[in-house]
């Protein structure tokens, strides 16, 4: 069970639960087609993303596996929300995980994303008790790639036209960090 004490602070971001209040943010970056390119949706109009935020309202703790925490990232010096991350919880059993994160192409190539998915592990591994975390996704994203080889993660697989996205069928990537892993590089 994970229930993180708000915000939590990097370098650079805050690290909160989504309110309300977060629609235009949310809506200016999941609304651009170079956003959405790499993910599952296209670019959503604002009643998409008033439902997409609806549901990481929802998405502040995590109670039991199979469910998600939802993290607005907030420029600290700003208040302004520059993306998300997510930490899901995917088996009590195996005691395994995976994470994601999106920003704002106007905040690309800053670190943002690898300061966010150090706290995602980092709450996976200690707050989880985790032993394994994933990140997967599309093989042409390299930019994310490059994201998850900065958090030590390393790639175990290169799934082949695995998936239909988007009318084609797509490459996915599977990165993994074990908890000892983690640990060691700390």
């Amino acid at each position: 069970m994970l229930k993180p004490e708000y915000p939590i602070r990097t370098e650079r971001l805050l690290l909160r639960p989504y309110t309300p209040d977060d629609l235009e943010a949310m809506y200016a970056f999941q609304s651009l087609p170079e956003v959405t390119r790499y993910l599952y949706w296209g670019p959503r109009d604002r009643e998409q993303v008033r439902q997409a935020l609806e549901i990481k309202l929802s998405q502040t703790q995590l109670l039991e596996e199979g469910q998600a925490l939802a993290l607005a990232a907030e420029v600290a010096d700003t208040g302004e929300v520059i993306g998300d991350g997510l930490l899901f919880w995917h088996s009590r059993v195996h005691r395994s995980g995976e994470i994601g994160y999106v920003f704002h192409p106007g905040h690309h190539g800053k670190g943002y994303a690898t300061e966010l998915g150090r706290v995602l592990l980092r709450l996976g591994f200690e707050g989880l008790d985790l032993h394994r975390i994933t990140g997967r996704l599309d093989a042409r994203n390299t930019a994310s790639a490059r994201v998850l080889e900065r958090l030590g993660m390393r790639r175990e697989a290169h799934l082949v036209e695995n998936e239909w996205v988007k009318d084609q069928w797509t490459d996915e990537l599977v990165y993994a960090i074990l908890r000892r892993e983690w640990q060691a590089r700390d």
